[in-house]
């Protein structure tokens, strides 16, 4: 299936019947392969004049064999949509690695790496149709949060600037052959609405209407963003963008996680994804969570009709996505509420007038 509309009119369609499959963590995956400097240069770039190990995005360009067959791996585990290995490709991101310049081909040819993945699934199992999931990160800069202490009025990044990054970002995963574009790990909702403000402005400019995906990331126990919004704050905030769905993302395991879940499903009127990390850090920073374990807690969720699109964060692999797929197969989807009509605003904390 070649045409972007046919995909995005199947993927809604699926939606409507199925709980969608998202993939698993990529930087996990990658760091399996224990590569090295010369690996992340390749040819092209064996004189860069800095360290670029630990660029994993930069691999779409010098190691494309190992994104595509992480890509495989999780669409044979059963992952409906396939996230871009673009999570920093940004300029702003890049920029810590002397490579902004190369932002737009990175997104291009991580989306086109995913493209061929799912093309190539589909025509060795004909009517299996996989999506590529345009995957859109926070950056590393926060556009509400001074980074210096002695200045809280001080900003590392404007509204502006992240604006002219996503839209790079955003024009090369659609080019590259993305079918939905999912603004991913919001730590900071000021950089979700300038993502979803560029993104708004170049599907207008290119006359296109793209499934928006969105997803936040509760940081600690408190419920709140690093911005500080809680969750039914952040949806107030972005619910505007009338987005494919909502979610929450990485920081927290699927245990932690699942008060925050409860509550996002309450009050979302689109459909409500999660991707949680395989539990907590162990002391080494490493995720224990087994497959079935956190299959077990998350087929809860789909038995308790919350959710409508499901997946994995740090430390899951596509052994994850299996366990999943398999305990929540033949689920129905959540339904979204039918809430009364009024005013909903947000700053820290919602606020809805009566």
């Amino acid at each position: 299936m070649t045409d972007r509309l046919q995909r995005i009119a199947l993927l809604k369609q699926r939606a409507e019947k199925q709980i969608l499959i998202l993939d698993g963590a990529m930087g996990t995956m990658i760091q399996q392969h224990k590569l090295e400097e010369e690996d992340y240069r390749g040819e092209r770039f064996a004189n860069w004049k800095q360290d670029v190990k630990g660029n994993n995005d930069l691999l779409s360009l010098t190691r494309p064999d190992i994104i595509k067959d992480i890509h495989l791996q999780y669409i044979a585990a059963g992952a409906d949509l396939n996230g871009t290995n673009t999570f920093s490709a940004t300029t702003i991101a890049q920029a810590d690695y002397g490579m902004e310049s190369l932002a737009y081909e990175i997104n291009f040819e991580s989306a086109k790496i995913a493209r061929q993945a799912c093309d190539e699934w589909e025509a060795a199992h004909p009517g299996d149709v996989r999506f590529v999931n345009g995957a859109i990160g926070p950056t590393n800069r926060t556009a509400s949060i001074s980074p210096d202490v002695n200045n809280p009025g001080y900003r590392g990044v404007t509204f502006d600037q992240l604006c002219t990054a996503y839209k790079e970002a955003a024009n090369g995963l659609l080019d590259g052959g993305a079918d939905t574009l999912l603004v991913e790990t919001v730590f900071d909702t000021l950089n979700a609405k300038a993502a979803l403000f560029a993104i708004s402005e170049v599907l207008e400019q290119r006359g296109e209407d793209v499934p928006v995906m969105i997803s936040g990331t509760i940081t600690d126990a408190s419920g709140r963003t690093l911005s500080g919004q809680t969750t039914e704050a952040f949806y107030n905030s972005v619910r505007h963008a009338k987005p494919f769905s909502i979610g929450l993302n990485c920081a927290l395991g699927a245990a932690q996680l699942r008060p925050y879940v409860v509550e996002l499903s309450r009050v979302a009127e689109c459909r409500v994804s999660v991707y949680p990390n395989a539990g907590l850090p162990n002391e080494f920073g490493e995720y224990d969570q087994t497959d079935h374990e956190m299959a077990e807690l998350v087929r809860e969720w789909a038995e308790s009709g919350l959710i409508n699109l499901l997946g994995g964060c740090c430390g899951t692999t596509p052994a994850h996505i299996r366990a999943i797929t398999d305990a929540v197969k033949g689920c129905a989807p959540r339904k979204a509420p039918k809430l009364t009509p009024k005013m909903r605003l947000s700053g820290l904390e919602p606020f809805d007038a009566a």
